[in-house]
């Protein structure tokens, strides 16, 4: 089946991996078979023990330090990782795995639709993708890694939605686990983050150019809906300081308000970060991918006892906050960090003084890198 029409990429074939059994998703739908694309970065070790997995956010995508294929810009996380960076490809085996539900070659909602037999179904599955959880996530990559043939991981390390996948797989396989490092994360999604999601997704449904997520069928994308859905998140990714310092109250054409032509310059920055987003990212995978995270509560997983996760847990963790962040702020690292404590696990934390709100985590901040860093060299130290 080729490709849905409409303004996404379709060209680009991705790196992946192909498991004819599927997996069983948390609701009970079987996806069959399954696709995980994903990079490499550094070279696996004779003893298959330097693997580091690193876990995307919610528009991220496996390419995380290469120039992406489809936008042309840098990885992601091309200021954490690479030769000589804190997450040093020299040393280290490097993963990321475009996320289940995802647009950029993994298994979603613009892929073929299969019965549970793997039969195709000759149309994509659109709005009818079943729903999949930030623990669907962890089983697919640790499909991957098995595949790869790395029995433990050195580290997990993830930021925002890829910090939650961090700590589903510490909660998951701790056995398969050494070190995990959840960045500007929590152990469950906030009302107001759940809020913030659903204007987006009501955004996107009330496109004309929607279809009911069909749109692939009229050859045509929600390109508003998904815009204003990533101009509303992005908003909450950075914090007052930041946009003031990059923006404040300037007028992009001068002093004269005339609303139809002049625009304040955070509103053409806005609306630039809208109308590019919509040109690498897939709408029904973003309602996919929000709703993943709406569902994530660790604690409720188990009978609201956050600790009980964790319990005894082998694996050395590396908490990170950053004081500006009022999407995740340090009081829900706290919480975590106080749960691992009383489950008796190895936790450290660090809450980083940055202006830069949430997105700090992608950005060059020295005190993140130097952490980084330096846990992964003392956890190193005690490994095999």
């Amino acid at each position: 089946m080729a490709d849905p029409p409409g303004g996404l990429d379709t060209t680009t074939t991705h790196q992946h991996e192909t498991f004819a059994e599927g997996l069983v998703l948390d609701c009970g739908t079987v996806l069959r078979p399954l696709d995980v694309a994903y990079r490499t970065y550094g070279r696996l070790n004779d003893v298959r023990s330097n693997a580091i997995l690193l876990c995307h956010a919610l528009t991220g995508d496996q390419y995380a330090a290469e120039t992406h294929p489809v936008t042309g810009k840098p990885g992601w996380w091309d200021t954490l990782v690479g030769p000589g960076k804190p997450i040093d490809t020299d040393r280290f085996f490097v993963i990321c795995a475009n996320v289940l539900g995802g647009c950029m070659g993994s298994t979603g909602p613009r892929s073929e639709m299969t019965d549970a037999e793997g039969h195709p179904q000759g149309r994509p599955w659109g709005t009818l993708f079943p729903a999949v959880t930030i623990r669907d996530m962890v089983r697919a990559q640790a499909m991957l890694v098995e595949r790869l043939g790395i029995t433990k991981l050195f580290a997990v390390i993830g930021g925002s939605m890829g910090g939650m996948q961090v700590l589903a797989w510490a909660a998951l396989y701790p056995e398969r686990v050494f070190s995990a490092i959840p960045i500007a994360t929590a152990a469950w999604h906030s009302a107001q983050n759940i809020a913030f999601n659903e204007i987006g997704r009501q955004a996107i449904n009330a496109d004309p150019e929607f279809h009911g997520g069909e749109y692939w069928r009229h050859g045509t994308i929600p390109a508003r809906g998904l815009a204003v859905a990533r101009m509303t998140a992005h908003i909450t990714y950075l914090s007052e300081e930041a946009l003031t310092r990059k923006f404040g109250r300037r007028l992009r054409t001068g002093p004269m308000l005339t609303f139809d032509n002049d625009l304040f310059e955070v509103e053409s920055y806005l609306q630039h970060q809208g109308s590019t987003f919509v040109q690498r990212f897939d709408a029904n995978s973003y309602l996919t991918i929000t709703r993943a995270m709406d569902f994530f509560d660790i604690a409720a997983e188990h009978e609201g006892a956050l600790g009980a996760a964790f319990r005894a847990s082998p694996v050395r963790f590396c908490v990170i906050s950053f004081t500006s962040d009022w999407l995740f702020p340090t009081a829900m690292s706290r919480e975590l960090v106080r749960a691992l404590n009383a489950a008796a696990a190895n936790v450290s934390f660090v809450e980083i003084t940055s202006d830069k709100g949430h997105d700090a985590f992608l950005l060059d901040e020295p005190v993140l890198f130097r952490t980084v860093s330096g846990f992964l060299k003392g956890a190193a130290e005690r490994w095999r």
